[in-house]
């Protein structure tokens, strides 16, 4: 068996500077790690070491590392031979902001960072403690998967993590930050928890690699361009965030874990709010067109809204046609989901409904108020979409708002046709205050739409069936959709002037602070799948 360290000369055990001598000697190689040529590897593929993460990530000198000293006991396969300190991850806690975070990182170097049943029991730790502390757990991830030479035991290490992960889940909030390869069964740790952040060009996730693709399929096809953080981010949506560097991804965790409570027992922190409650949003008045079919960005009307215009998209290259967001206003934390005109017109298909569902559980878990800012003309038409189950996926949205017990309020900016309008937080399935604006149209469907089925045979039989149509289009108009139509019905609380919005997202957001719903009593839910 190799000895990894030597008892310093000339000092009998038995005395104490000696043992601390030791101890310091063992501690230093444990931080070093398996030396200067592993980590100039490490650098050369763009890659930080996990204790320079774990800096980056931390507030300067709050971290408190737990089992340094940890090694593997398994024997076969040379193992017996190799027995470095931390067994290739390195636990422990410390500070973002002065709050504490519980974080563990993979050391590439150790193991290509694969998973044994010593390092499995480090992570289960951690994982235990940050549970029990009521404090966020942060996943460094940069590993190769189950360390093989240890079988079925690495396996189960897997098995430990994901039912923490799911013990967690709506408890802490829990972020995998993807600095390195994921493969196998290692990426559906990630997938449990609540965001996922990647870097371009150096971590991967798939199931299957490229090699067992070619072999079963036939297909070529890269790492990155299998299971790359772009293609995580636009195609599977199993990315949340991806960013060019590790330094600007861990500063974006960094942040996410400011707007963050540290437990679903918690309030997110709130700060000093930058602009005064009531200044006004004149800009808004020209941001939005009146004209239906005109498309605008919904993220400068968000800009407008938010203190300092500053938010947090969440998938934001994912289901672009609806907008995910985290803010402030007046200095409180708000979820934001917005309906994106810019994007299919602002249409709900499946990606937006599953987007948006999860998103919305997300807030509710960790009280995080939500505002919905809807322009949408309606679930998108198709073969495609019925066949892909559209009922389902949208039914998840709905199921989500519905359960949700946070404050919520809408704002209907423009149009709000059908089931969409139903389903994006009305008050007819438990919003707690609705707004809209001047240009506010609620219907079942759009005028022209509306008026081709009342009116089809007088449309039919008219001398110029055109004529009629416009003309029957022009009343449906003026008796339905009129801008006081809900609100002569009761079905928004107010019509607001848009310059004003700020003012009374503010205002209504503090009346409803400490807003108590109870839930009928239950083991859980059974939502759509």
């Amino acid at each position: 068996m190799t000895v990894l360290h030597e008892r310093p000369a000339g000092l009998p055990e038995s005395d104490a500077r000696g043992r601390v001598a030791e101890l310091m000697g063992m501690r230093e190689q444990a931080v070093a790690g398996p030396g200067e040529k592993a980590t100039e590897a490490q650098h050369a593929k763009g890659k930080l070491t996990a204790r320079e993460r774990i800096e980056l990530l931390l507030d300067p000198g709050s971290f408190n590392e737990v089992e340094q000293l940890r090694r593997h006991r398994a024997t076969g396969f040379g193992l017996e031979t190799k027995r470095p300190y931390t067994d290739g991850v390195i636990t422990g806690w410390g500070t973002v902001e002065g709050r504490t975070v519980f974080v563990y990182a993979h050391d590439f170097r150790i193991f290509g960072g694969a998973l044994g049943e010593a390092h499995a029991t480090k992570i289960h730790k951690i994982m235990d403690m940050a549970l029990a502390a009521g404090a966020p757990l942060v996943s460094l991830n940069d590993g190769a998967g189950a360390r093989i030479q240890e079988g079925v035991s690495a396996l189960a290490g897997y098995g430990g993590i994901f039912q923490r992960n799911t013990r967690a889940s709506g408890v802490i909030p829990q972020i995998s930050v993807m600095l390195g390869p994921c493969a196998g069964g290692a990426a559906y740790s990630p997938a449990l928890t609540d965001f996922v952040f990647m870097v371009r060009g150096t971590s991967q996730m798939f199931i299957t690699g490229p090699d067992v693709v070619r072999a079963v399929t036939g297909e070529e096809i890269t790492q990155n361009g299998l299971g790359g953080a772009d293609v995580h981010a636009e195609t599977s949506g199993v990315c949340h965030f991806a960013y060019d560097d590790e330094e600007t991804c861990l500063a974006e965790v960094r942040y996410l874990l400011s707007l963050l409570p540290s437990n679903n027992r918690e309030m997110p922190p709130a700060v000093t709010g930058p602009d005064a409650v009531g200044g006004s949003c004149d800009a808004l008045l020209d941001l939005v067109p009146v004209d239906g079919n005109r498309p605008y960005d919904m993220t400068k009307v968000i800009e407008e809204i938010v203190d300092d215009g500053d938010y947090l998209e969440v998938h934001e290259r994912w289901a672009r046609n609806i907008v995910c967001a985290l803010a402030r206003l007046d200095g409180h934390t708000v979820g934001i989901v917005a309906n994106q005109p810019q994007t299919l017109a602002g249409v709900l298909d499946i990606g937006a409904s599953e987007k948006a569902a999860r998103f919305v559980q997300f807030c509710d878990a960790f009280n995080i108020p939500i505002v919905t800012l809807l322009d949408v003309p309606g679930f998108l038409p198709g073969v495609d979409q019925e066949h892909g189950g559209i009922i389902r996926h949208g039914a998840k949205l709905l199921y989500a708002y519905c359960n949700a017990t946070v404050p919520r309020i809408s704002l209907i900016l423009r149009k709000a046709y059908g089931g969409a309008y139903i389903v994006m937080d009305s008050q007819s399935i438990g919003a707690d205050l609705t707004y809209a604006w001047p240009t506010n149209e609620i219907a079942v469907m759009g005028a022209e739409g509306a008026a081709n089925v009342i009116f089809r045979r007088q449309i039919a039989a008219a001398e110029d069936p055109e004529a009629m149509r416009a003309r029957m289009v022009k009343e449906y108009k003026a008796e339905l959709m009129h801008p006081y139509y809900a609100a002569e019905r009761g079905l928004v609380d107010d019509v607001i002037d848009p310059a004003e919005t700020r003012e009374v997202l503010v205002s209504s957001l503090a009346m409803l602070r400490n807003k108590h719903a109870d839930l009928p009593s239950r083991k859980h839910g059974n939502p759509p799948q």
